[in-house]
């Protein structure tokens, strides 16, 4: 309620790290039990907000606000290399957005210093974009072992995809002191599930 949306406004998805995106009409359930399996979902309703979950995975929020089309992405790497930005950005124009004015916002996300990965995730994203090199580092202290970028991975595929305007908030989910659900570090301490943070977007009128 606080910015400005009640419970009965926020649009859900059941999040399975694809590239699906659903679009919100007047026609979508809107119970929690029929939310549709998706990554991302866009919608030019006013008085909808869209709600994307995450715990380390890059929640984006998307704006076209000459077209009052909104979208919201989550974007974990798989996600990211299947395509769900870019289909979410199809999305947008299909629904009658120009791609020079959708806007674009990364969240909260584990950063490059706490994301460590193996070579098979090295390998997989070099497979799918060889220019994706960039965005990981050789951690000296382990073998066979990276740091990847995962939010300077979707801005960059955002920039590809012609996103012009492109805000990274730069904020690290992993570290306790953050304040913020982190799926990894819970692991690492033995925790278990953890909860998550959700990033909304919407249009008031």
């Amino acid at each position: 309620s606080g910015l400005g949306f009640d419970a009965a406004q926020l649009v859900g998805l059941r999040q399975i790290h694809s590239a699906a995106v659903h679009v919100v009409d007047n026609t979508s359930p809107r119970s929690d039990t029929a939310r549709p399996e998706a990554d991302a979902h866009i919608t030019g309703l006013h008085n909808t907000a869209l709600g994307i979950l995450t715990a380390d995975c890059v929640p984006v929020l998307f704006a076209a606000p000459s077209a009052g089309i909104v979208g919201a992405a989550h974007a974990g790497w798989r996600g990211a290399v299947d395509g769900v930005l870019e289909t979410t950005i199809t999305a947008m124009q299909h629904a009658g957005a120009r791609l020079s004015t959708i806007e674009a916002v990364i969240g909260p996300a584990i950063q490059q210093k706490s994301y460590q990965v193996g070579d098979d995730l090295y390998q997989r994203l070099l497979a799918s974009a060889p220019l994706a090199g960039q965005f990981f580092t050789v951690d000296n202290g382990a073998v066979g072992k990276y740091h990847f970028d995962l939010p300077g991975f979707v801005a960059w595929r955002l920039q590809l995809a012609g996103v012009q305007k492109i805000v990274d908030l730069g904020v690290d989910t992993y570290p306790e002191s953050a304040g913020f659900f982190s799926h990894r570090r819970a692991t690492h301490r033995g925790d278990g599930d953890c909860g998550r943070q959700i990033a909304i977007i919407g249009w008031q009128k």
